[in-house]
Parts: structure tokens; C-alpha cells; sequence
């Protein structure tokens, strides 16, 4: 492969790269006016077919069967139009821009960083409730019963799971097996936010949603908390060695397989305490506290988590850049 094809046309890793930019530079101030994503389309079609399927009076098995036929049909049909997408653009003049359009819209870069940067100016400027009411998207926690400090952490800890699961796995599934695979990761992502929770009522139903998802984010969610450490060097508020240290100590005892390894880092790096145990509905669910640091989180420490995003991605972008440059030069 040449470095001409590399860089004057439209490979792969160099969509990637653009979308990575516009994402993470246009995304948030346009999404207003932007249809909503493949992510959150599957996450209400989850929501509807959790009413539909997932009923109470229906047995366990039959549950977890009909959980299992979701999951399997909606993700072979996620890679099939994945496929479909990238053959058209393969076909048609100037296709690769329907390729970029597809890649772009699974990305999650700005968005939940501006969401999250919605919080921090309510807890300044507002006050409790509006903070309250602004992570309630951000957080399977009840909003109702977190004070101050519960919402900075929770807030943090959405900008660790964002950049896990909105930019880098995406990105990874992308670079390994192009349309399919990312549109498949954003298929099985918007059902497990729909129905992969610890409790009763999705144990079953929602069972193989949530270990797929797992799956799929196991070797991403590692490369995040990495990436993280390494952003880290270039904060000078943040601690890249005490990033490391909670990452090889803690991100194992958090209750799910992935979400403790960048929520680790960011811990380590912010010198925070996340996670720790929560109420979901009427279930009590029992974390261990990630990180050796201080509960107590601020605004500022928002702002910190928030530059600490911003860091990664660019780190994650000199990844990309420097992968296309060595498959260039072979």
C-alpha cells in the first residue's frame, strides 16, 4: 500500500481520522438538527420490544430465548446493512462519502462530552436539582437521591464509559472489520442500554444483550484505559503513575467485566474515589469504590475529567495516524 492511497484517498483509517474531527468538533453544536444515531434508534427499539416480548407472565426460558432471538436477528441485520453500505459505496461515484456519513453517525465524540459539560454548569450556576435533572441521562444511578458530589462522580464516570464506548470501540470494530462491525457494536450497545441492566426484570430477557456487549467491549475498554494513562502525562492536574497503579489494582474488582478499566484510569488520574455502591429502582447494587482517592468530586474535577476526554482522543487519533502511516509504508 502506498502512502499516495493512504493519504489522497479515502481509505479506511483516513475516513476514520475525518470522522474522529467532525465528530468531535461539530457533532455537539449540531445536534439538534442531526436525525438521532444508530446507537439511540437501537436503544428505543430495544425499549419497545422489551414491551412487547418481555412480559411478566412469560416463563424464564422463554424469556431468555426471546432476549437471545433479539439479539441474534438484530445484529445479523446490523452487519447485513453494514455490508449493503459499504458494497454501494464501493460502487457508486464518490461513495466513500456515504461510508464516512455511516461511520460518522455511529461515533459518539462530542455529545456526551457536552452533555457532561451540562452538569458541571448546572452544579456551578443552577444549582442541586438542575444538576440533578441534567445527569439523569448520564447515569443508570437515581438522580433523586445523589447529593453534589454523587452527581460529579457520576458525571465523571459517564465521560470514562462514553470514551470507552463511544469513541474507541466503535473506532476498534471499524478498524477491524469495517461498516459490520461498527454498526454491529452500535446495534448491540443501544440494546444493552435498553435491556442488559442488573435487575429482575431484564435477568433473562436482557442476559445475552448485556454479554455480547461485553464481548465486544473486552479488548477496547483495556486499550481506553491505557490511552487514558497515557493522555494523563499531558494534564498537569493529573497523575499518569497513579493512573496505572489503580488500573492494574482496581479495574478487576469492578462489578462489570469492561467498565472498570477506564473508569480506573480516570480515577487514578483525577485522584478520585467512582463507583461504590448505588441504587437501581428498588435494587441495592453493591460496587466497590474504584480508586484510592477523594469521593468528594467538584465541578472542577469535571473540568478536569472533561480535558482529560479531550487528551484521549487526540491521543487516540496519533494511534490511528501512526497505524495508516506504517500500512503506508508496507
Amino acid at each position: 500500500m502506498s502512502i499516495s492511497h493512504v493519504l489522497g484517498g479515502p481509505g479506511p483509517l483516513l475516513l476514520l481520522l475525518a470522522a474522529l474531527a467532525v465528530n468531535g468538533y461539530a457533532a455537539g453544536p449540531l445536534a439538534p438538527f442531526l436525525p438521532p444515531g444508530p446507537v439511540t434508534l437501537a436503544t428505543r427499539l430495544g425499549h419497545w420490544l422489551d414491551r412487547k416480548l418481555n412480559r411478566p407472565e412469560r416463563g424464564d426460558t422463554t424469556r431468555l430465548a426471546r432476549g437471545a432471538l433479539v439479539v441474534t436477528v438484530l445484529g445479523v441485520a446490523a452487519m447485513a446493512l453494514g455490508g449493503l453500505i459499504h458494497l454501494l459505496a464501493r460502487a457508486l461515484p464518490y461513495g466513500w462519502s456515504l461510508e464516512g456519513l455511516a461511520l460518522l453517525a455511529c461515533l459518539q465524540v462530542r455529545e456526551p462530552w457536552e452533555r457532561v459539560r451540562s452538569v458541571r454548569r448546572a452544579l456551578v450556576h443552577q444549582g442541586s436539582d438542575a444538576a440533578r435533572a441534567a445527569v439523569s441521562g448520564l447515569t443508570r444511578r437515581d438522580p433523586a437521591i445523589l447529593d453534589d458530589h454523587a452527581i460529579g462522580r457520576a458525571a465523571i464516570e459517564a465521560v470514562a464509559k462514553h470514551l470507552n464506548q463511544g469513541v474507541v470501540t466503535p473506532a476498534f470494530w471499524y478498524v477491524l472489520l469495517g461498516l459490520p462491525g461498527v454498526l454491529l457494536w452500535a446495534m448491540l450497545n443501544g440494546l444493552d442500554e435498553a435491556i442488559g441492566h442488573r435487575s429482575p426484570r431484564y435477568e433473562h430477557f436482557g442476559r445475552l444483550a448485556a454479554r455480547a456487549c461485553d464481548v465486544l467491549n473486552v479488548l477496547p475498554a483495556r486499550l481506553t484505559g491505557l490511552m487514558i494513562v497515557a493522555a494523563a502525562a499531558f494534564l498537569g492536574s493529573a497523575k499518569p503513575i497513579v493512573a496505572l497503579k489503580t488500573l492494574i489494582k482496581d479495574a478487576r474488582y469492578h462489578r462489570s467485566l469492561n467498565a472498570g478499566w477506564p473508569e480506573a484510569a480516570m480515577a487514578g488520574a483525577l485522584g478520585l474515589a467512582l463507583g461504590g455502591p448505588y441504587r437501581q429502582g428498588e435494587v441495592t447494587v453493591r460496587e466497590v469504590w474504584i480508586g484510592q482517592g477523594r469521593a468528594r468530586a467538584t465541578s472542577t474535577d469535571i473540568d478536569r475529567a472533561l480535558a482529560l476526554h479531550a487528551l484521549t482522543c487526540l491521543v487516540f487519533a496519533g494511534l490511528v495516524g501512526v497505524l495508516m502511516l506504517v500500512l503506508a509504508a508496507l
